[in-house]
């Protein structure tokens, strides 16, 4: 009887659990068994491992092997792990030595000529990896994403033989460690302020938005620049840090689309259809995959034509909205994925979407506008901080050559400034300041707070209104630079509250 066992690394959400592969050959009839809760993909890589090991110039032997993976309540899927049963199954016949399997973990999927295919998931197993203090080895596929873990001993090899001709000679050693991946954090990426026209309020909105984390709904016709201000947002909001870069991109090492390093550091901007589904947004399946809130975390994630959306859809954000994070149950497991994104959302003021226009050619009755607005549901209009009505721009403004406005890098500079002042006041940003946190740092000055008190009454404002006014209110006067909320500051945050009529 002979047994070996090899390192590797399943998924789950965000998290790379290690898994154990244990080959043990024994008498009897010739045949491969896995068990250990392996998925359709695991149980099909006995006969790629079987074609692999023979096409790389390696015996298979004839003997009865049972490969466990362990533990054996972790639900194991996909090819991760064919080059981890491969080499376990020649170190258990003594075709490579089993001792120079230690200290080593393994990832990749066997082609049927034992070249290796990348996995996804890179990224987390080799930090993962690196914690536990092993040697990862991956497809060479996967270079940049090893390469951004950095200072890790991971290993890249291309075929099956190289692996094991460098375990057996480690002297002469033929894989490969990754090139070092630094890309350069981006101060500001993407479409520039600059070419927005006009629009000098909703310019304003967007930098105080972008200053304290708030989400944010504009409501204007079409053409007013809606989805030209939210496109410009991402650029807007302050570097990410390393480690918030690290996560974003583990987030799409995870999600199967091809990764791009030179993505690295810029903050992510989703912008699904209006036809999307629920699962689409918040993730799903029978292996949880991340939806795109997650893949907007850290980022921005933009709801064109919001009424258009399915209203159970809708819903399905208030969760995530409030909580910054996702949990999807299936019957066989449990993940949870990040979902700390900025959401932005725009709407027409009715069906036709030229309510209030000069030309007169809406004729919407009051009963459709109604009608058309309370598919977005009240607890959902309730979670968004700032209502901004967005105006079409003149025509002398458009056509104007002599356009001149801000820049990104600008604005960018402000709202960095009012950021880092609510890190060292609170530690988070302004938007995810807690009930108790607002008692201490957001206490408005006394003509302020008799101004909200007013707006109570007026504007029939629930608990959370009044604290997201609040938490707004403290963004403006921190680009402002001042210590204590005044009535200006209250002010304006109540007129970012437009939607918030009794009779709405």
């Amino acid at each position: 009887m002979a047994l070996a066992t090899v390192h590797s690394r399943a998924q789950t959400g965000l998290t790379a659990p290690e898994v154990a592969v244990e080959v043990d050959l024994a008498g009897g009839l010739p045949a491969l068994a896995i068990v250990g809760l392996p998925e359709t993909e695991v149980k099909e890589s006995k006969d790629r491992v079987r074609a692999a090991i023979a096409n790389s110039g390696y015996d298979f032997p004839m003997r009865r092997i049972t490969v466990n993976l362990a533990p054996a309540d972790l639900p194991k899927e996909g090819g991760r792990f064919d080059l981890a049963i491969a080499l376990g199954i020649l170190a258990a016949s003594g075709q490579i030595p089993a001792k120079a399997l230690q200290g080593h973990e393994f990832l990749g999927e066997l082609s049927l000529s034992g070249a290796l295919r990348g996995v996804r998931g890179a990224l987390p197993a080799s930090l993962a990896a690196a914690d536990a203090e092993r040697c990862l080895v991956l497809p060479d596929i996967n270079a940049v994403e090893a390469g951004l873990a950095g200072e890790n001993i991971t290993r890249l090899a291309g075929h099956l033989a190289d692996v094991a001709q460098s375990l057996a000679t480690p002297e002469s050693a033929v894989w490969q460690t990754p090139p070092a991946v630094a890309p350069s954090m981006p101060a500001a990426a993407g479409p520039d302020m600059a070419d927005v026209r006009g629009q000098p309020q909703a310019r304003r909105a967007l930098e105080i938005a972008a200053a304290g984390g708030h989400s944010l709904l504009m409501i204007g016709p079409p053409g007013a620049g809606k989805t030209m201000l939210a496109q410009r947002l991402p650029g807007l909001l302050p570097a990410m840090s390393r480690d918030h870069a690290l996560e974003v991109a583990a987030i799409a090492s995870i999600s199967g689309a091809a990764f791009n390093a030179d993505t690295f550091g810029q903050r992510p901007f989703r912008a699904p259809h209006h036809t999307a589904s629920g699962v689409a947004l918040v993730g799903g399946g029978s292996t949880p995959k991340p939806g795109e809130i997650t893949l907007a975390h850290r980022g921005v994630l933009f709801l064109d034509e919001l009424p258009e959306f399915d209203r159970k859809v809708l819903e399905v954000l208030r969760e995530p909205l409030e909580s910054g994070h996702i949990t999807i149950s299936r019957a066989a497991r449990q993940a949870e994925f990040p979902a700390a994104f900025q959401f932005v959302a725009a709407m027409n003021p009715c069906p036709c979407g030229y309510q209030g226009d000069a030309s007169g050619r809406c004729h919407c009755t009051a009963d459709r506008i109604a009608r058309y607005r309370a598919r977005i549901s009240g607890p959902l209009l309730d979670r968004i901080d700032m209502h901004l009505a967005v105006a079409p721009i003149s025509k002398q403004m458009l056509m104007a050559t002599d356009h001149a406005a801000e820049s990104t890098i600008e604005v960018q500079a402000r709202v960095t400034t009012a950021h880092q002042r609510a890190q060292a006041r609170a530690g988070r940003t302004n938007a995810a300041l807690s009930s108790a946190e607002i008692d201490t740092h957001c206490r408005p000055e006394p003509a302020a707070a008799t101004l909200i008190e007013r707006a109570i009454d007026q504007l029939g404002l629930s608990a959370r209104g009044y604290h997201r006014i609040l938490r707004v209110a403290r963004t403006i006067a921190d680009l402002d630079g001042q210590a204590t909320i005044g009535s200006a500051h209250v002010a304006e945050a109540i007129g970012y509250r437009s939607l918030d009529r009794s009779a709405y």
